[in-house]
């Protein structure tokens, strides 16, 4: 039965057919900057419920589980920086500049083709953000970066850090830029204002997996993308109280 087969996986104890899964996943996967649950359950004919929740499911699937390698390496170039989502100041505050009430995502993107990661933080700072370079990127690797003050001691960890200055007006010198990174932040951030419109703090680090996914798997086709994502359903499980777990 459907029950037995998805035992030990994130489709575990749901009544919502497999083929409708298996098409739920492809929508997801083949969409350049993703597909609402509202659209999902006006093509799937699901609850929106339903559909809020599978599209959950499948952002948990496709979220990186630490079998990727250090990135970088071997004189490799990661650029990294960090964006800011965000939602409206509270009510009561004043409006103007400042990012302070927006929510921070560091990416790190290797060129050449290579993969993505993706976290949302709490601030944008040394303290805060270097810990995750360390984990996350090779030590013989070659970082560029923005001249932002949190980026500033990277020299000491790394092969090479290349530094743009923006507040210049300088964004590439020979090979020393961060274009890369801003391009990935374009599509992200066309597909979080666009298909998903309102995304809260609580689940952001989901939606970043969504994007990072696509990002890595960009060379393959759509059912190939697919297939991978269905390699993620398996030793995972997650149920409808979790999906409002920080």
């Amino acid at each position: 039965s459907q029950f037995t087969v998805t035992v030990g996986t994130l489709f575990e104890g749901s009544h919502v057919a497999l083929h409708t899964w298996f098409m739920a996943v492809y929508f997801l996967c083949s969409s350049k900057k993703g597909m609402s649950s509202h659209q999902l359950h006006r093509t799937l004919g699901v609850t929106y419920k339903t559909a809020w929740f599978m599209t959950h499911r499948i952002r948990e699937a496709m979220r990186d589980s630490g079998g990727f390698d250090l990135m970088g390496g071997n004189g490799g170039t990661v650029e990294v920086d960090e964006t800011f989502w965000g939602n409206k100041k509270p009510k009561g505050q004043k409006q103007g500049r400042g990012y302070a009430h927006k929510e921070k995502i560091l990416s790190l993107v290797e060129r050449e083709g290579g993969r993505v990661r993706s976290y949302h933080v709490e601030r944008v700072n040394e303290a805060t953000l270097k810990p995750i370079l360390l984990q996350q990127i090779a030590e013989d690797t070659r970082i560029m970066t923005d001249e932002a003050g949190q980026y500033m001691h990277l020299h000491k960890s790394f092969a090479e850090h290349g530094v743009v200055s923006h507040g210049i007006g300088e964004y590439v010198r020979g090979d020393v830029h961060t274009n890369t990174i801003e391009g990935y932040f374009s599509v992200m951030k066309r597909g979080l204002t666009g298909t998903y419109h309102h995304v809260s703090k609580q689940h952001l680090k989901r939606y970043l997996s969504e994007f990072d996914f696509r990002y890595n798997y960009r060379k393959t086709d759509d059912l190939s993308r697919t297939v991978e994502a269905l390699r993620g359903i398996s030793g995972k499980r997650m149920m409808y109280r979790d999906s409002f777990a920080a």
